[in-house]
């Protein structure tokens, strides 16, 4: 079954002589999907963008990480796994080429992850296996995204 999603990308960026010059603009942007609240972005600051608001980067690395998250609790609760906190700190490694063209080489999920008293913790770690047959965003993107996960027992 195909699905369709949809956004709007607006440059807000022009300060008045739109692209006249390189410099002349912003590099900022705002992410609206309809019937949610809009987001304001920039671009890499590397690039020149805004180093206070999220860029394309940024979303994409966050998308690696909510998706492996939300599949991540989906799968516990099914093995009876009690999660009671999920916290992930991903890491995202790109090259640039000297003409500016750029990817991602690779991620890193750093999810530290709070289980209820007298969970095995072997078999929650052993879930982020299944996560990657299953991630919509994981499967789409051609760079490898890996796991690297903590647990705490309360």
């Amino acid at each position: 079954m195909q699905h369709d999603y949809t956004s709007r990308i607006e440059w807000t960026g022009n300060r008045g002589t739109g692209t006249s010059g390189y410099r002349d603009y912003d590099r900022n942007w705002t992410v609206a999907t309809p019937g949610k609240p809009p987001i304001a972005c920039s671009n890499d600051p590397l690039l020149g963008g805004d180093p206070t608001l999220h860029n394309p980067e940024d979303l994409l690395l966050a998308s690696l990480s909510a998706c492996h998250m939300l599949w991540y609790l989906h799968y516990a609760s099914v093995a009876g796994i009690t999660v009671l906190g999920y916290r992930d700190d991903p890491i995202g490694r790109g090259d640039s080429m000297p003409n500016g063209a750029g990817r991602f080489l690779a991620a890193t999920l750093r999810p530290h992850i709070a289980l209820a008293h007298g969970s095995d913790v072997a078999a929650a770690d052993a879930i982020h296996a299944d996560i990657h047959k299953v991630c919509f965003i994981a499967r789409s993107v051609n760079f490898p995204v890996g796991y690297a996960a903590t647990y705490s027992v309360a």
